[in-house]
Order: structure tokens, then C-alpha cells, then sequence
């Protein structure tokens, strides 16, 4: 049994904090600056460019892919590491329109995160070639899907309300239709128990910094079923995807590994900050992780039914069916979020009315989700939506 009493003591949270914000970034490993001065001290001060050799900077990118890989049921060498999520989205989708070249829709839904969305009306428009991008509801997906359908990139877990979408039913069908399949597992990885194998998904990419604690910017992942590893063809052929990056040729030849999507130069940093964040799933399954989480979820929900009535969970009732974040919904949800925060209780906010409360089990327990029922319950007395205070923004909410 995992004691998460002694996970919670690897972070660093603020005295006074309750800290419900891992679905957007995870906290700070409590030893991890101690080791990260005494890492870059010997590593970059004492080898400088050694390093890349005798420190093994250059493999980073792979050795971190294969733990990622543990979490979302990954075959070994068949993630790897490097860049933003946004980048590994576009790599993505233009290796899925490359291996269906006849086909001009891209399908996605119109929840998914903004952000997917204009990578791929941005590729489209970028290639001037008939592309166009097709938004529809998550539960018209599967009646959208036909052989006009080149790729379809969709989120599991929803940003906003948690919703989590069935990823094999979806792929199986859009694979009967000869789609390319691409899953966005940003809320998914170190959340919720994902497999790729089983599925049988083509690429998979995500963030690390939310629930796998890498750090403010962490590096993205990307995953390609090792079925198509020779077929696929990068739109951004960096140096480092080159068979044999260190002879410079002029004529590009992508390696035959899972390095042919790598792009530019490992970011040592941030991979090292990751790789000390992982060091604490050590004997910690995600299934572990998904039962607690769900345990605590539905103890805040029920808190908020029986202390908070006047506002709506719009997350999915059934946890199965839910990511690791819970979202409410309320008209005055900005200030709502603001005086939550200013009593320390740390959840954010999404447009229009939304509020999200992330759980983490790693370093989230049964006093947290009471002090954040019990606060929001007090906000909802005060009404803090009626003071100018409170209806100031930040630019990030």
C-alpha cells in the first residue's frame, strides 16, 4: 500500500497552502534545488562541454522517454523527449497528413484545448493545400468520422470539466475508417491510467509539468507507434532526427529510431528537473495514484453538494469517467477563484465561468479537499463577486 503521507513530504508546499492547482503546474520536489546545484556544479561547472559525453547529456532525451513511457503503456524506445507540447502537436499532425495524403480533414472536437486547435488550423492554412479543420461536439466524434478524415487529434481528459473521453472505442473506430490517430495525454499522464499498446493509438504527445512535477515549461514528450516508426516523416527535420547527426551532411536522412523526432539539442535542465521528479513514482503505479484521486474526488463533490448547493459540478459523476481535476461552475467563478486564492486555497480559473480543482494524491489529501469546501463555502457567503477587488484579473487566470 502507497503511503502518501511520505509522498506528499518529497514536495514543497507553502506553509498555509492548500495547494489544488497540479493540474496546471506541479509543485517544487523539496530537495530538488539542493541536488540541481550540486548536479550543474558537477556536471556543466567541472566537465562544461564534456558533459554532453561523460555526463551523458545527449541520451537524456530517450532514457527520460522510456520512463515516460511506463506511464502511458509504451513499448521501450518509442517516446522520447524535447521541445513544448504545441511543437510535438504539430510534429504530430504533419507526420499523420503525410501518411494519408488523399484525405484533407482533420477532425477534432470543440472542447478540446485552444491551442491544438490553432496548431492545426494553422498547419492547414499554412499548407494551402485543401486541409481544413473539422470541430465538432465530443459526442458527435465517432458519427464524424469517414474516409474523408486524414487524422483526428483529440484531448482524454478535457481541460475544463475533467470529462474523459474513451480513447479505445474512439481509435477503434477511427482506425476501421483508416484514420491517423493522435492523443493529446496533457491531463491524462501521471493522472489517470493510460495504454497506448492497447489502444493502438499512431501518436500520442504530452506536457510534463502538471502532474509529473517537472517544472514551470518541462519538456514535452512524443510517442509513435513502432509500427509506423519507418513511414513517419517529420515536418521539422532538426539536426539531432539525422541518422548520423554528427557527420553534417547537407542531405537529410532521418534515423530509423524513435530519434527521428527529436528536433534540436536535449534541454538538459529541464530533463534533469523531470528526471528528479520521477524519482519519486518509484514503487507508485498510476493506477495507485487514479484509485486515491478518485477516493478524494468524490469526497469534494459530495462536500460541495452538502456545504455549497447554489453552484454546479460539471465534471462527470461517474470518477471513471473524469480526469484528476474537478471543475464547478458559477457565473461569478473569476472572483470566486480570487478570494479562494487570497485565503490560500490555490484552484484557477477558465473562461467563462470555470473553476478547477486539480487532485493530486502524491501530495493532496482528505484535509485539503475539506479546507477547500469549507473556504469555497465561505466565499459563497461573502460574495466577493461584489467588491472591485475581486473582479480585477491577472493576465493569467
Amino acid at each position: 500500500m502507497v503511503d502518501f503521507q511520505q509522498t506528499k513530504d518529497f514536495f514543497h508546499i507553502p506553509d498555509g497552502f492548500t495547494y489544488l492547482c497540479g493540474n496546471s503546474l506541479g509543485p517544487l520536489p523539496r530537495d530538488l534545488p539542493a541536488t540541481l546545484a550540486s548536479q550543474l556544479s558537477a556536471e556543466w561547472g567541472e566537465m562544461i562541454i564534456g558533459g554532453w559525453n561523460n555526463a551523458g547529456w545527449m541520451s537524456l532525451s530517450a532514457i527520460i522517454g522510456n520512463k515516460i513511457g511506463r506511464f502511458i503503456g509504451a513499448p521501450k524506445d518509442s517516446t522520447i523527449m524535447g521541445d513544448t507540447l504545441s511543437i510535438k502537436i504539430f510534429q504530430a499532425l504533419g507526420a499523420a497528413l503525410k501518411l494519408n495524403p488523399k484525405r484533407k480533414i482533420i477532425l477534432t472536437d470543440n472542447s478540446n484545448f485552444p491551442s491544438d486547435i490553432y496548431i492545426s488550423k494553422g498547419l492547414a492554412a499554412f499548407l494551402n493545400q485543401g486541409y481544413k479543420v473539422k470541430l465538432v461536439n465530443p459526442e458527435e466524434i465517432i458519427k464524424e468520422m469517414n474516409d474523408q478524415v486524414a487524422t483526428m487529434l483529440l484531448t482524454e481528459v478535457d481541460y475544463k470539466t475533467g470529462a474523459r473521453l474513451d480513447m479505445v472505442e474512439l481509435t477503434t473506430k477511427a482506425k476501421s475508417e483508416g484514420i491517423v490517430t493522435i492523443w493529446d495525454l496533457a491531463h491524462s499522464v501521471g493522472a489517470v491510467p493510460v495504454n497506448v499498446q492497447q489502444a493502438d493509438i499512431d501518436f500520442a504527445v504530452g506536457c510534463t509539468y502538471k502532474y509529473l512535477n517537472g517544472g514551470p515549461g518541462s519538456p514535452a514528450f512524443i510517442y509513435t507507434n513502432p509500427k509506423l516508426l519507418t513511414q513517419i516523416q517529420s515536418p521539422i527535420t532538426g539536426w539531432l532526427g539525422h541518422a548520423n547527426p554528427f557527420q553534417f551532411s547537407l542531405d537529410y536522412e532521418p534515423a530509423s529510431t524513435i530519434n527521428r523526432l527529436i528536433i534540436g539539442t536535449p534541454p538538459v535542465i529541464g530533463l534533469s528537473v523531470l528526471d528528479f521528479a520521477l524519482g519519486i513514482w518509484e514503487g507508485i503505479s498510476v493506477e495507485d495514484v487514479h484509485d486515491k484521486s478518485m477516493q478524494l474526488s468524490e469526497m469534494f463533490i459530495e462536500g460541495i453538494k452538502s456545504h455549497c448547493p447554489t453552484i454546479k459540478v460539471i465534471s462527470p459523476e461517474n470518477p471513471v469517467d473524469r480526469g484528476s481535476h474537478v471543475a464547478l461552475e458559477h457565473p461569478e467563478g473569476y472572483a470566486l477563484v480570487k478570494f479562494l486564492i487570497e485565503n490560500s486555497v490555490i484552484c484557477d480559473f477558465r473562461e467563462p465561468d470555470n473553476i478547477r480543482f486539480g487532485i493530486a494524491p502524491l501530495y493532496n489529501d482528505s484535509a485539503d479537499i475539506n479546507r477547500a469546501v469549507e473556504v469555497l463555502a465561505m466565499a459563497l457567503e461573502y460574495q466577493p463577486w461584489k467588491y472591485e477587488l475581486y473582479q480585477s484579473r491577472n493576465f493569467v487566470t
